[in-house]
C-alpha cells in the first residue's frame, strides 16, 4: 500500500499549533519542537492517549523517530519477553519521552489461564521492564483486551491500572495508512487509541495523526494510573 505523503511534517505542525512568536523561538533553537512543551500548553483543549502494543522490536527506532519528529508522546505496552530481548529499545522509549506499560510476558489469552500463570505473566514483565531501564510499570493492557475478575485481582496485586481502548486502529488487521489516520480522527478528549509497534502503515500514519490532532487542538497526553484516561503529561 502506498504510504501517506510525509512532506514537511514539522512545518505543517508548527503552523497549526504555534503562533509566530513560538515559531521564531523554534527557528532560533531556543524552544524544542513538540506539542508537549509548556509554551504550547495553551493550544491543548484536550488530551488523547496514543498507545503502541507488542514492542519493543527492531521496528521501535523507526516508530520513536517518527513520534519525536512530530512532537508526540505515547504509551508503549511492552511484552516482557521482548523487553528482555531488546533492553536498549526500552531505554530508547524512555529517552524519547514515552511511558512504558505492561502487556504480559508472552501475550497469552489470560482469561484462559490459571491465577498462578497470570501472576507469572504480569510479574515477570514488571521485572523485565524494570531491569531494562523502563521503570516499574503502573499501567497494564491485557492481551486482546480480554479480562476477568482473576486478571483484575492480579493487576491490583501489582498496583496496575487496566487500560483497554476507545478506538481500535485495526493496524493489526492490515488497516491502510489512511484508515489508521481516520481512526485517530475519531478520538475525543480523554480517549485512547490502540496501535501497534510493528506495522509499517502505522509509522507512516504518524505525521498525519499529529497534524489531525493539532488541527483539533488535541495533544498527546499520558494515561492516568488513577482514572485510566488521557490527561496532560505530569
Amino acid at each position: 500500500m502506498k504510504a501517506a505523503p510525509r512532506t514537511a511534517p514539522h512545518l505543517s505542525l508548527r503552523s497549526l499549533v504555534a503562533g509566530p512568536a513560538v515559531v521564531a523561538l523554534v527557528a532560533a533553537g531556543t524552544l524544542a519542537v513538540g506539542l508537549n512543551t509548556p509554551a504550547l500548553a495553551a493550544t491543548c483543549s484536550g488530551y488523547v492517549g496514543l498507545t503502541f502494543d507488542d514492542g519493543p522490536s527492531g521496528n521501535t527506532p523507526s516508530l520513536l523517530n517518527s513520534l519525536k519528529q512530530n512532537g508526540l508522546r505515547a504509551t508503549t505496552f511492552n511484552e516482557g519477553r521482548y523487553a528482555a530481548a531488546y533492553p536498549a529499545q526500552v531505554r530508547a522509549e524512555v529517552a524519547a519521552g514515552m511511558w512504558v506499560g505492561n502487556h504480559s510476558y508472552t501475550h497469552p489469552h489470560l482469561t484462559q489461564q490459571t491465577q498462578a500463570t497470570i501472576d507469572s505473566e504480569i510479574s515477570r514483565t514488571q521485572q523485565a521492564i524494570a531491569a531494562a531501564g523502563g521503570g516499574t510499570p503502573r499501567l497494564f493492557r491485557p492481551p486482546y483486551g480480554e479480562t476477568n475478575a482473576t486478571v483484575k485481582a492480579v493487576e491490583a496485586k501489582y498496583g496496575l491500572k487496566e487500560i483497554i481502548w476507545d478506538v481500535d486502529s485495526q493496524d493489526w488487521n492490515g488497516a491502510s495508512t489512511d484508515a489508521i489516520v481516520q481512526a485517530a480522527g475519531r478520538l475525543t478528549n480523554g480517549q485512547i487509541i490502540l496501535m501497534h509497534d510493528w506495522p509499517a502503515n502505522t509509522v507512516a500514519a504518524i505525521p498525519r495523526i499529529a497534524q489531525g490532532l493539532a488541527a483539533r487542538h488535541l495533544c498527546a497526553g499520558m494515561i492516568s494510573p488513577q482514572t485510566g484516561r488521557a490527561v496532560a503529561p505530569g
